[in-house]
């Protein structure tokens, strides 16, 4: 069985620590560190995410949206998955931290962020930043933070 694919980081630091009963996540881009490789749009995607997204397979279309919708996908899928290695689920994420290279980005950003929380959001704080690491290909940066209590 091969280990989950969890937010991996870039540099020395952890993806996420346990304190008590929270779960606090470091910021998750869309690259994958392993692979060395960065999602910049639909095809670095897989096909159902692809379909959940929209893809409407319109050049002009899917070139415009689909490098904002592919990393934000990426970057929830991540934090859903290392908050699962954590032994939680996305239900237990309470807040997000967003931050965007453009915040025109947002409401293709808040599309998919309901298909990871189509019932109850997370508190949010959105924020604009002038540059995303490692690259400028980088369009969004999510923090998590799950309440994850250890009696379960």
């Amino acid at each position: 069985m091969s280990a989950p694919a969890i937010a991996k980081p870039l540099a020395r630091y952890a993806a996420y620590k346990r304190m008590g009963d929270f779960v606090f996540m470091s910021g998750v881009i869309a690259v994958d560190p392993d692979a060395q490789r960065i999602v910049r749009g639909y095809a670095d995607i897989p096909d159902h995410a692809r379909t959940a997204l929209g893809e409407t397979g319109e050049f002009s279309v899917d070139y415009k949206e689909g490098p904002i919708l592919a990393q934000s996908w990426y970057v929830l899928d991540r934090i859903r998955q290392t908050i699962e290695s954590a032994g939680g689920q996305m239900s237990d994420v309470f807040k997000l931290v967003q931050y965007f290279r453009n915040l025109d980005h947002f409401p293709y950003y808040n599309r998919v962020r309901k298909l990871f929380f189509p019932q109850d959001p997370p508190v949010s704080t959105v924020v604009e930043v002038s540059g995303l690491m490692p690259c400028d290909d980088m369009l969004i940066e999510v923090e998590a933070t799950a309440y994850l209590p250890q009696s379960r």
